[in-house]
């Protein structure tokens, strides 16, 4: 038996060192070293293994490479094909991270359970009985739906050759252990070696794998990095579980955009696809409130009407004030508080800032900026702005307002929803929409335009 020793190895890049240390000298990382055991040749004879697998390459003209391979496969949920630019390619891998009970089975078996052909679920955290509970609750009990208990991987590719399943989904690879790797489970070593086992089988037998994910504290897949790099498609599942909203993000996605979301609600018989995106966010907004705001976004191809909220409060001279940001970024939040203070004379230095988006949406272009800024105005002088209007435009430092893209959407999508006025940039193109349109060039007018007072 081959003699192991101990080495720190980084969570992060997966390099290991003989020495523990604050830093990965690698990656740079910190805090990223955790001790682990590997043989004398172990990574040699891993990538050796892994090799044999692989047949011999060959170049081809790029004109003569048929592209209609990479053509997705329906999955015959809507959001999901959605996220996935039309359906799960054959051959590739994706990965799926989410928070414990978001509910990542629940859709990875509504998944399977509408696939075409045989389809392969390795349950290696959960017994096949517990399984078979969650798929009467939500009527996937398929014939074509085979249930693996299993954690061992040479174990699970005797399965895969047994049934040739067109899907296979593995929950979850912190679980899988490969004994030629000759460490724990859940290690870097395990984690890393076991993708790439996967994501050759993937290849090699031209079926898709759905891999599930752990997360960290702070929201990001567990692991080494390369996990997120070998796989084709990096998949992210979001929500509170307290509310029934979950939303699908991809962060990674060779085969088509990755910047579309998919919109989820939670119900007794497993998750819906929500139609009307837009109208769920607002359903239970309350006019009349300051410091209240609707602003139209575009994620991917769809517009979406969000609320976004900002409460101000006087703190005590001598207190830093704290400033709290949901779904807006937190450098836009600061930076956007100083255009206000600097251009238009509104100084937030002695209050207490919160802003959140409503719904658990993460408000990522410029294009909030204006609409944080009304909102902030409007709620530490304490008057609400209209309840029919939206607002649209990125804010520079200057004060000057700029103009987005897909304008002509998010008013269409306003005025479908029965908003009246918008506030634009005063450069933005001439459209025909059923909404009065008001155009401002610097802060100060649309402040004026949405009956804000200043000093400015």
């Amino acid at each position: 038996m081959a003699k192991l020793k101990l080495v720190h190895r980084c969570s992060d890049c997966g390099t290991s060192f003989p020495k523990w240390s604050g830093r990965c000298l690698s990656c740079g990382a910190w805090n990223s070293l955790v001790e682990d055991v590997e043989g004398p040749d172990e990574s040699h004879a891993t990538l050796a293994a892994g090799l044999a697998l692989v047949p011999p390459g060959e170049a081809t003209p790029i004109g003569d490479v048929s592209s209609h391979e990479s053509d997705p496969v329906p999955t015959g949920i809507g959001e999901l094909d959605r996220v996935l630019g039309g359906g799960l390619v054959p051959g590739s891998v994706t990965l799926l991270g989410g928070e414990p009970g978001i509910g990542k089975s629940t859709l990875l078996l509504q998944l399977l359970a509408g696939a075409t052909g045989p389809s392969l679920y390795v349950t290696a955290e959960e017994s096949a009985q517990q399984v078979r509970l969650r798929a009467d609750r939500l009527g996937a009990v398929s014939p074509s739906l085979w249930l693996l208990p299993e954690m061992s991987m040479p174990n699970i590719i005797a399965a895969i050759d047994k049934i040739s399943p067109s899907l296979v989904v593995i929950d979850s690879i912190q679980t899988v252990v490969d004994p030629e790797l000759g460490s724990a489970p859940g290690s870097v070593v395990q984690v890393r070696g076991c993708a790439h086992r996967l994501v050759q089988e993937a290849k090699r037998r031209n079926v898709s794998i759905v891999i599930v994910g752990h997360v960290t504290k702070e929201g990001g897949l567990a692991g080494p990095r390369v996990l997120e790099h070998v796989v084709d498609t990096v998949l992210s599942f979001e929500g509170e579980r307290h509310n029934a909203l979950r939303l699908l993000r991809a962060s990674k996605h060779r085969f088509g955009a990755n910047n579309e979301l998919g919109l989820f609600e939670m119900t007794e018989t497993g998750l819906q696809g929500v139609p009307d995106a837009s109208q769920l966010f607002l359903t239970d907004r309350r006019t009349g409130v300051p410091g209240s705001v609707v602003v139209p976004t575009i994620e991917g191809q769809r517009p979406l009407l969000v609320e976004l909220q900002t409460l101000t409060n006087p703190v005590n001279s001598g207190v830093p004030a704290r400033r709290s940001a949901q779904g807006v970024d937190h450098g836009r939040l600061s930076m956007l508080l100083a255009v206000l203070e600097r251009r238009a004379r509104v100084s937030l230095a002695a209050h207490e800032v919160y802003a959140s988006v409503v719904g658990g949406v993460k408000l990522g272009e410029p294009a909030a900026d204006l609409g944080l800024c009304l909102a902030l105005v409007s709620a530490i002088t304490n008057v609400p702005l209209p309840a029919d209007l939206v607002v649209i435009g990125e804010v520079g430092l200057a004060g000057e307002v700029r103009q987005v893209g897909h304008l002509g959407q998010r008013l269409n999508e306003a005025a479908r929803l029965g908003f009246s006025q918008a506030i634009v940039p005063a450069s933005a193109p001439d459209i025909n929409v059923g909404c009065t349109i008001r155009r401002a060039s610097t802060l100060n007018e649309a402040l004026a335009l949405a009956g804000l007072t200043t000093n400015g």
